[in-house]
């Protein structure tokens, strides 16, 4: 009898203190309930109208911010409008093309929760729409190569560094050798902007399912050495463009020819990059111009020399290169120097005044200047005519 008693007694207290904890739980669960979400999509693609949203029952302004808009052929983007259910959305009607959004919800910016497809830039990550329909970089049913992630130690900065590294279809399945692809990003990038934003993997995969480029290893570096900021913040601009080189030269080439079957030799190498990457081309081919046949420039030129960012143009560059923009040998066996630049791009001059410089040292330069501005719908079409000379 005793025993039934002490039984009661811990079975009452238990009771005593569970209930007030199971009903708290019960009001948590509750609350949440009020403000879960409803569904829906974002973006949601229909006929070309895509349609951004995000759910945010409690702000006052929610706004859809990417660059990529203006060069699809947007001016403002529409605001976005709050519907009954707490969800903010805007529509657009986007051609075909990729594009990185995303959104300032009160001031704050944040991803598409809807969306699971990022790109990386070296300060912030950006949420990745892909409207289907490109003939460049569509995804078609054709042989596919892949993309890895590498993580190398580099032994100039001492610490892992990343890149991506594009295997053309077949790579995995023989022991044939590939000329290498050097493809660089530009100032505020990352080292997957070129697979992401960028699409190179598909504008490749067309172009070598269609016969219009040789199978080839993509090597897609990271060009910042530290966090990069307009406004300051992380190391000089001049330092990380050394930094860079320096990697690249002792540890991102000696890690590919050690690890991928590359064929070595001025014929099978080709360098090239937008912007920041294109100035960063330069010094590198122009540093070991023996070692690349190909060489690209995309929306860039040398950094200076027509002036800009409150600066008298100047010659630094040219006096530094005068060895080798002076050597007839090394201009033999150089099969390509190509540049292209659009006619609104704020580094048209820089373009021009490189473009004259090297023409000047007896340089045979391809020289394309297209309409649009400073903006990846030009990098990639300059990717996908670039490309197709390499190898040949």
């Amino acid at each position: 009898m005793l025993l039934n008693r002490s039984w009661l007694f811990v079975l009452f207290v238990f009771l005593a203190f569970v209930a007030p904890i199971q009903g708290m739980t019960n009001s948590a669960v509750r609350a949440q309930d009020d403000v879960r979400p409803p569904a829906f999509e974002s973006p949601q693609v229909e006929q070309g109208k895509c349609t951004f949203r995000v759910f945010a029952p409690n702000a006052k302004k929610a706004v859809l911010v990417g660059a990529d808009f203006a060069a699809a052929g947007f001016g403002p983007v529409p605001e976005m409008n709050k519907i009954d259910t707490g969800v903010w959305e805007v529509s657009l009607d986007l051609p075909s093309g990729a594009y990185r959004y995303n959104f300032v919800v009160d001031g704050v910016t944040t991803l598409d929760s809807k969306n699971p497809l990022t790109s990386q830039s070296n300060a912030n990550p950006w949420s990745l729409l892909k409207v289907e329909g490109s003939e460049l970089f569509g995804t078609k049913r054709v042989p596919h190569g892949a993309v890895a992630q590498v993580v190398y130690w580099s032994t100039v900065l001492e610490q892992n560094r990343r890149m991506h590294v594009y295997t053309p279809p077949g790579y995995q399945n023989n022991t044939e050798s590939y000329p290498v692809f050097y493809l660089l990003h530009g100032a505020s990038d990352g080292d997957d902007s070129w697979t992401t934003i960028g699409r190179a993997n598909d504008i490749f995969d067309n172009l070598i399912s269609e016969g219009k480029a040789k199978p080839m290893i993509v090597v897609m570096p990271d060009g910042h050495t530290s966090k990069f900021s307009w406004g300051g913040g992380g190391k000089r601009f001049d330092q990380q463009m050394t930094e860079f080189e320096n990697d690249f030269n002792q540890d991102v080439r000696p890690y590919v020819e050690g690890h991928y079957r590359v064929k070595l030799g001025r014929r099978n190498q080709a360098i090239a990059g937008l912007s920041m990457g294109g100035a960063q081309t330069l010094n590198v081919a122009f540093a070991e111009l023996q070692d690349f046949g190909y060489v690209g420039v995309f929306s860039s030129g040398i950094f200076g020399i027509a002036g800009g960012f409150n600066q008298q143009p100047n010659d630094q560059w040219e006096q530094a290169h005068l060895k080798t923009l002076d050597d007839d040998q090394l201009k033999t066996g150089l099969n390509l120097l190509w540049f292209g630049i659009g006619s609104d791009d704020f580094l048209l001059e820089t373009s021009r005044s490189t473009v004259k410089m090297l023409k000047e040292h007896k340089f045979e330069v391809v020289d394309l200047e297209t309409q649009g501005g400073h903006d990846w719908k030009n990098w990639r079409e300059y990717l996908h005519q670039f490309s197709q000379e390499l190898f040949q």
